[in-house]
C-alpha cells in the first residue's frame, strides 16, 4: 500500500519565521500552530476524497485508500512539546514516522486519542488568521514541497551514483 507523505514541522518552521517578522499583536499567538492546523484541514479533505462519492466507485472496485503519512514529526523549536505533532495528528488511516527521541517522548507522555478530527474549526481559524496577516501558506508549502523534491532527488542521484561505482568495482 502506498502513502501520501506530508511533512509537518517544516511548515511551522517556515511560517513561524514569517510571523516573527511581523509587528502584529496576533502574530505571537499563532506561533507553532500552523502545521497542526494545516494538517487537520488536509485530513478533512482526505476524508472528503476517500470517503465520499468521488472515490466510491473505485472503492467498490477494490481500490485501497491511500493513507496519509505524517513525516517530520519531531519539533524543531525547543519551546514546543516534543510530542506536539504526534499528539495532535492521530486518526484513522494515517501513519506517523518518528525519530527515536520522539518515539521515546511519546511513550513517556504522549496522548493516544483521535485528535485529527477535533478542533477543526479552530484549525481553520488559524489558517484564516494567517491569511489576514498576509502570510501566503500556499506559497510557503509550495516552496517547501519544491525543496523536499529537490532533496529527495539529490539523495536518489547520489544513491544511484554510489551503486554504479560499487558495480564498477566488482
Amino acid at each position: 500500500a502506498s502513502v501520501a507523505s506530508f511533512f509537518v514541522s517544516r511548515v511551522d518552521t517556515a511560517v513561524d519565521a514569517e510571523l516573527e517578522k511581523l509587528d502584529e499583536p496576533d502574530a505571537p499567538g499563532l506561533l507553532g500552530q500552523t502545521a497542526v492546523a494545516n494538517s487537520k484541514i488536509v485530513y478533512q479533505r482526505f476524508r472528503q476524497l476517500f470517503h465520499g462519492p468521488i472515490f466510491a466507485d473505485l472503492a467498490a472496485a477494490g481500490a485501497p485508500v491511500q493513507r496519509l503519512l505524517w513525516a517530520s514529526t519531531s519539533t524543531k523549536n525547543p519551546a514546543y512539546s516534543p510530542t506536539l505533532y504526534v499528539d495532535e495528528l492521530i486518526g484513522p488511516q494515517t501513519v506517523s514516522t518518528m525519530p527515536p527521541n520522539t518515539v521515546e517522548a511519546f511513550r513517556q507522555g504522549g496522548t493516544v486519542a483521535n485528535t485529527l478530527e477535533s478542533d477543526v474549526p479552530a484549525a481553520q481559524a488559524v489558517l484564516d488568521c494567517l491569511a489576514e496577516l498576509h502570510i501566503d501558506l500556499d506559497q510557503i508549502t509550495e516552496h517547501l514541497q519544491d525543496e523536499g523534491v529537490e532533496a529527495f532527488a539529490s539523495s536518489f542521484t547520489q544513491l544511484m551514483e554510489t551503486i554504479a561505482a560499487k558495480r564498477q568495482s566488482l
